[in-house]
Parts: structure tokens; C-alpha cells; sequence
């Protein structure tokens, strides 16, 4: 079957603009041949006459004059409805609509900040999508299916559609204004190609990729991913934490992804401008002035201490992991950037 092609607006609009512009100038020059006008009057003359304003001519027409006027308006008659036909077939076409949907895509993705891109919406890529979506986390799609693509727009998510490796495709985007890429490509050879071309973007982007081969682990890490997920060796950690630990491996999904319980677990990163920066973990009185419980302190040199004392002193790059509720999670990650004063 014949795809019908529907052109550009931009380029009817500047076809007709020429065409206007040619007639104008083939107005006037009819005008002043015609008519013997100066070169002034004729072009008045073709304005107003391909205007359709039908007044204030210069002086009475002669018959040549007269049937060259009506060309001129048929002419002008003409463009108009070329122009009305060309946007009305834009917009009722199929091509017209989804230039629209991606016009206002491109205006939504330059406004994202803080964001994810999920490269890869097969199996892993849509929950890892549906997880974001239950955290609040805004993120972006990336999938060479436009099938898949349109799944993500219909449940009302943003998503762009082509290779994930393409960097002009992550920088529409917005990769240099996002917090992470997930990559979960189809293929471990795919997610190398697409952690390289993030890599070479920004060097310091967080970026989690799944492997489907555990020798692609080295790979992808090689590549400049922060983590690899192997989702089979995940699953069966998880299968025997869930039978000889059952009521732990419970409690941790329960504070990790918040189903039920109040508790919440959060992770955050001191800058030099904390106030809490300077002071003992027993000095900042963790559970009188904030209601949290710190779990665990992994320092700037990637160590993690899994049990910090009471003296264990806060320098700027600390990342800290707490147990809270919501609220009294809620202001700690701005006070650990010095954007908030500490609590009195």
C-alpha cells in the first residue's frame, strides 16, 4: 500500500512565502509595464490587489490592466488555499499528529532535571519504569520499538524512540541535566555500546546496567558503568535470603520500597557546606533532633563502615545511609548540602 506523504509545515509556509514574494514582484512589474506607473504606485497597486483590500487605486485601468488584476487575485486566491489545504492536511494526517505529540515531547524533555533515562524497555526496562513511576522519580525511555515507545507515552511517560547508544538521542534527552541512566538493552553488546557513548558524554554520571552474561560484567564495567545488575545471580540470592531469612529479607523490601511499613530507608552525600560536617555522629544527636536511626557511613575512599560508633566524625564527601519515616527524612538530604541549617 502507497504511504501518503504529507510535507513539513515549515516548508509549505516557505514555499507559499516564495511564491507570494513572486507574485508581488510579477504584480508590480505588470503594473508598471501595463499601466505606465511609477515603480512606487505599481507596487501599492500589487499590494492591494493580492491583499484582495480593493481600494485606492492610483488611477483607473485599462483593459489590459483590468484582466491582469484578476489574475493576480485568482493567483492570490490560489496561495491562500494552497496554504489552508497544506495545514489542514497537516493536522488531520497521521504525520501531522505525531509531529505535534513530538514538538511538545521535545518541550517536555527540555524541562526535565533530576531525571532518569531508562535505555531498554523489554522485561527489566518496564519495571524498572514502573518502580520509578511508584517513587515519584520523573524519567525518560529510550527504545528502538516504536511499539514499545508508544506503550510508554499511552500510560502517560515520556519516552523517545531510536538507539540508546546515539548520543544526540541522549542529549534530547537531557543526559547532561539527569541523575542516572539504567540500561537494559536487549543484549549485553547493546549495553556496552550504550554505557560507552553515556561515558563519553558525562563522566560523571551514575550509571546501572544489566547483564544477561556474567562475563559481560567485566565489560560493561570497563565500559563506565558505576553497577551491573545480573538479574539471575540476583534472583537467587534473593530466593535463598527469602527461605532461610524470610521475616529480614520482608523487612528490608518493606523499608526499601515503602509498600507498608512508616520506616523508610535514604542515602545522602555530606558537602563541604553542611553544618553537620565537623561533628561526631554523638554531637549531631541523630535521634533527638531528627528521629533517624544511621545505619551505616561509606566513606570518601569507597570504604563502609557498617557499624559507626557514637564518634565517628562527619567530613565533607561522607555518604550516609538513615532509617526514618517520610517526614523525617524529608529535609535531611538539603541540610547534608549545606542548602538548610541545622536543626537547633
Amino acid at each position: 500500500m502507497h504511504r501518503r506523504v504529507v510535507s513539513h509545515p515549515h516548508r509549505r509556509f516557505w514555499k507559499t512565502a516564495v511564491a507570494l514574494v513572486g507574485l508581488l514582484l510579477l504584480g508590480a512589474t505588470g503594473f508598471w509595464l501595463l499601466e505606465d506607473m511609477a515603480v512606487l504606485d505599481a507596487l501599492y497597486m500589487a499590494v492591494i490587489t493580492l491583499s484582495t483590500v480593493g481600494f485606492g487605486e492610483v488611477r483607473p485601468l485599462s483593459s489590459g490592466g483590468k484582466l491582469f488584476t484578476i489574475v493576480l487575485i485568482l493567483g492570490a486566491g490560489w496561495l491562500a488555499m494552497y496554504l489552508l489545504s497544506g495545514m489542514a492536511d497537516f493536522l488531520l494526517s497521521g504525520e501531522g499528529r505525531a509531529y505535534l505529540q513530538k514538538r511538545r515531547l521535545l518541550r517536555m524533555l527540555d524541562k526535565l532535571s533530576d531525571h532518569v533515562i531508562v535505555c531498554g524497555y523489554g522485561r527489566v526496562g518496564r519495571h524498572v519504569a514502573q518502580e520509578l513511576a511508584a517513587q515519584g522519580l520523573p524519567f525518560v525511555v529510550i527504545d528502538p520499538s516504536a511499539e514499545k515507545t508508544s506503550q510508554v507515552s499511552l500510560s502517560g511517560f515520556l519516552a523517545l524512540q531510536g538507539d540508546g547508544a546515539n548520543e544526540a538521542l541522549l542529549a534530547q534527552a537531557g543526559i547532561e541535566r539527569a541523575r542516572g541512566l539504567l540500561v537494559a538493552a536487549d543484549s549485553d553488546a547493546q549495553n556496552v555500546f550504550i554505557v560507552l557513548s553515556a561515558r563519553s558524554v558525562r563522566s560523571d554520571l551514575l550509571i546501572v546496567a544489566r547483564a544477561i552474561d556474567e562475563q559481560s560484567e567485566s565489560k560493561l564495567v570497563k565500559a563506565g558503568a558505576n553497577r551491573v545488575i545480573l538479574p539471575y545471580q540476583f534472583s537467587g540470592r534473593r530466593m535463598v535470603t527469602m527461605l532461610i531469612r524470610p521475616e529480614v529479607a520482608n523487612f528490608l523490601d518493606e523499608v526499601a520500597y515503602g509498600s507498608g511499613l512508616e520506616l523508610h530507608m535514604e542515602q545522602f552525600r555530606l558537602s563541604p557546606d553542611s553544618p553537620l560536617v565537623g561533628q561526631t555522629l554523638e554531637q549531631c544527636r541523630w535521634r533527638a533532633r531528627f528521629g533517624v536511626t544511621v545505619l551505616a557511613c561509606k566513606l570518601a575512599d569507597g570504604g563502609i563502615n557498617a557499624s559507626p560508633s557514637a564518634d565517628t566524625h562527619l567530613t565533607a564527601g561522607l555518604r550516609m545511609i538513615v532509617l526514618g519515616t517520610r517526614e523525617q527524612l524529608r529535609n535531611l538530604p538539603e541540610l547534608a548540602r549545606g542548602k538548610l541549617e541545622a536543626f537547633s
